[in-house]
C-alpha cells in the first residue's frame, strides 16, 4: 500500500520538475550562439518573429530541446528498469555496455551500408537496437549462472568489460575510415547530441510513446521482481519471463535514446537513484519522477555544454560524465 502522503509528495515533485523543464527550456532558446531575446519568444512561437527569429526556434534551438528532453527521459527509464531487474544500484545502459552495443551497430551501418539521406534517420533506432540486444543477450549469458541464476555484481562487471572491448572495436572501425565519418562517430563516442532536426524526432518519438506507457503498466512487476525470487514466484510472478521483457524494453529505450544523441552515460545511473531518494523504491511511484529527472539532467548539461565554448561548445555526454563518474563511484563505495 502507497501511503498517501508519498502519492502527495510525487504530485509536487512532478509539478515542481515539469516547471523546471519548461524554464529551463525558455533560458535554453535564449541562451547560445544563435539566440533570440526573451521578450521575442512568444511572438516568434506565434508566428510574428522575423526570418531569423523563427529559423533560429523552429530549425535549431526547439529540435533539440525536444530530442534532448525524450533521450534524456528514456535513458532514465532504462537505467530504472535495468535496476529493478537486476536488483542492482550501479546498473546503467551507458556502464554496462548496452550503449556500446548499439555504438559499434550504428558506426557499421554509417560506415559500410549506402542509404538514402531520407531514411537514415528512421533507420537508426533500429540498427542501434538490434547491436544493443545482441549485445545485452551475451552480457546476460556471461553474468548468469545455472546454480545461482543472474548475478547482479558480475551482470556489472561483464558489462564494464564489453564495454571496454566494445570501445576497441569501435577505434579498430574508424581506423581506416573517411576523416570525415571518424568526425562524426568521435562527436557520437562523446556524447554530442547531432540529431537535431524535426525527422529525428518523428523517429525517436514512436518508439517512446510505446515503451514508457509500457514500461509504467509494468511497474507492479518490477516491484515484485525486487522480492525474494521464491517470494515472486510464490505470488505467480514468472520471473525470466518478466526480466527478459523488460531487458528488451530497457534496451530499446536506450538504443532509441544513443541513436540520436550519442554515447551518453550515468544519466540512467543518476535520475533513478535521485527519484528512489525523494520518494521511496516503489516504481509505481519513481518511475514518473525518474523520467522528468533525466530529461531535465540531460537539458542542463546540454545547455551548459552549448554555453561554454563558442560556437560548438562541449558534448553534453562530457558534461554528464563529469557529474555522473563521481556519482558512480560513490555509490561503488556505498554499495
Amino acid at each position: 500500500m502507497i501511503l498517501p502522503y508519498v502519492k502527495r509528495k510525487q504530485r509536487i515533485l512532478v509539478v515542481v520538475f515539469i516547471a523546471l523543464i519548461i524554464s529551463l527550456s525558455i533560458l535554453a532558446i535564449g541562451l547560445g550562439y544563435a539566440s533570440i531575446e526573451w521578450s521575442r519568444l512568444l511572438p516568434t512561437l506565434f508566428g510574428q518573429g522575423t526570418f531569423k527569429e523563427e529559423f533560429v526556434l523552429f530549425s535549431i534551438r526547439l529540435p533539440r530541446i525536444i530530442i534532448t528532453l525524450l533521450a534524456g527521459a528514456a535513458l532514465a527509464l532504462s537505467g530504472a528498469i535495468l535496476q529493478g531487474i537486476t536488483r542492482n544500484d550501479l546498473a546503467d545502459p551507458g556502464i554496462i555496455g548496452i550503449n556500446s552495443g548499439a555504438g559499434v551497430a550504428i558506426a557499421i551501418f554509417f560506415l559500410f551500408v549506402p542509404i538514402e539521406a531520407g531514411a537514415f534517420a528512421y533507420l537508426l533506432p533500429l540498427v542501434g537496437f538490434a547491436g544493443a540486444i545482441i549485445t545485452s543477450i551475451l552480457i546476460y549469458l556471461f553474468a548468469y549462472s545455472r546454480k545461482t541464476g543472474l548475478q547482479p555484481m558480475r551482470l556489472v562487471l561483464v558489462g564494464i568489460g564489453f564495454s571496454m572491448a566494445l570501445s576497441g572495436v569501435m577505434v579498430v572501425l574508424t581506423s581506416s575510415a573517411d576523416q570525415e565519418k571518424v568526425d562524426f562517430i568521435s562527436r557520437w563516442i562523446a556524447g554530442n547530441i547531432w540529431g537535431t532536426d524535426w525527422p529525428y524526432i518523428w523517429a525517436l518519438a514512436p518508439w517512446l510513446l510505446l515503451l514508457i506507457p509500457f514500461a509504467l503498466f509494468k511497474a507492479h512487476r518490477l516491484d515484485m521482481l525486487g522480492l525474494n525470487e521464491a517470494v515472486a514466484t510464490g505470488i505467480g510472478v514468472s520471473i525470466e519471463r518478466e526480466r527478459i521483457v523488460l531487458l528488451l524494453t530497457a534496451v530499446a529505450l536506450a538504443a532509441s535514446a544513443v541513436s540520436v544523441t550519442g554515447g551518453i552515460a550515468f544519466i540512467g545511473l543518476m535520475a533513478p537513484h535521485i527519484a528512489k531518494s525523494l520518494v521511496g523504491p516503489r516504481h509505481r511511484i519513481n518511475l514518473p519522477i525518474a523520467i522528468l529527472l533525466g530529461s531535465f539532467l540531460l537539458l542542463l548539461a546540454d545547455t551548459i555544454g552549448r554555453n561554454i565554448l563558442d560556437p560548438s561548445g562541449i558534448p553534453a555526454g562530457i558534461i554528464v560524465s563529469l557529474i555522473g563518474a563521481p556519482y558512480f563511484c560513490y555509490l561503488l563505495l556505498k554499495k
